[in-house]
């Protein structure tokens, strides 16, 4: 039960961050690694949504290619974005 409660919860994560991405990041959605993030958290989404392996998600470690590129170290979505990192991580472990 956990499980799904978490795989729904993760669904809604990521959904926040393709809204924040397309809001707050929308003049920049098109350099090379916001580009990348976005991509890889559609996809994750869609994987999630037609209940295919989670190991094909690949997400983790978007925070970092954010933060390397970026510096921006204030910026919220980085908070929500790690906030789906961990919970991906959770869901790999079970």
């Amino acid at each position: 039960m956990k499980y799904l409660s978490t795989r729904k919860y993760l669904m809604q994560q990521i959904k926040l961050v393709l809204t924040k991405l397309n809001n707050d990041d929308a003049a920049e959605i098109n350099t090379r690694i916001l580009h990348l993030i976005y991509t890889r958290y559609e996809h994750a989404l869609r994987a999630l949504e037609n209940n295919e392996d989670i190991k094909n998600i690949n997400i983790i470690g978007g925070v970092r290619a954010y933060l390397d590129s970026y510096s921006d170290y204030q910026n919220p979505l980085l908070e929500e974005m790690h906030k789906v990192e961990n919970m991906n991580k959770e869901l790999l472990s079970k």
